[in-house]
């Protein structure tokens, strides 16, 4: 079995954002899978996913602290300056990210551990809403 669907995020602010539970809504089709994978592609270049800690809001402004202390806005180096101080450095920590994640299925429920879950890493102080393809394969339940 295969599924795609492009999904549509909220507009959040700058930070690191837990949206397991906002992806995995949006995609019934988890549940009739036994075994398989879920691609989550960001159509976006200033933005990004990671797979972190889910548990203590503290983690995820400690990773947007250091983020933005080790890829700096206004820094003399920056020629990509014409979308705003937060572009460029945007562009850099979701290279340093990535645009995807691979999640494994199992049962019809994404075999995360028990202190795993989405983040929607926003790198722009208005980024808007973004999107996703999410892509599943697997054997059916």
């Amino acid at each position: 079995m295969w599924f795609q669907r492009q999904l549509r995020l909220p507009p959040v602010p700058r930070g690191f954002h837990l949206m397991t539970r906002e992806i995995v809504e949006a995609l019934p089709e988890l549940e009739q899978l036994q075994v398989g994978l879920l691609h989550l592609h960001i159509l976006h270049t200033s933005a990004s996913l990671a797979l972190n800690e889910n548990a203590d809001p503290s983690v995820r402004a400690d990773f947007e602290a250091w983020f933005d202390q080790a890829v700096p806005e206004r820094a003399p180096y920056w020629t990509h300056t014409m979308e705003g101080d937060d572009d460029m450095p945007a562009h850099v920590k979701a290279s340093l990210l990535g645009p995807s994640l691979t999640l494994p299925v199992s049962a019809g429920r994404l075999a995360l551990g028990t202190w795993q879950g989405i983040y929607l890493c926003e790198h722009r102080d208005h980024g808007g809403p973004r999107s996703l393809i999410a892509t599943a394969q697997g054997e059916r339940r």
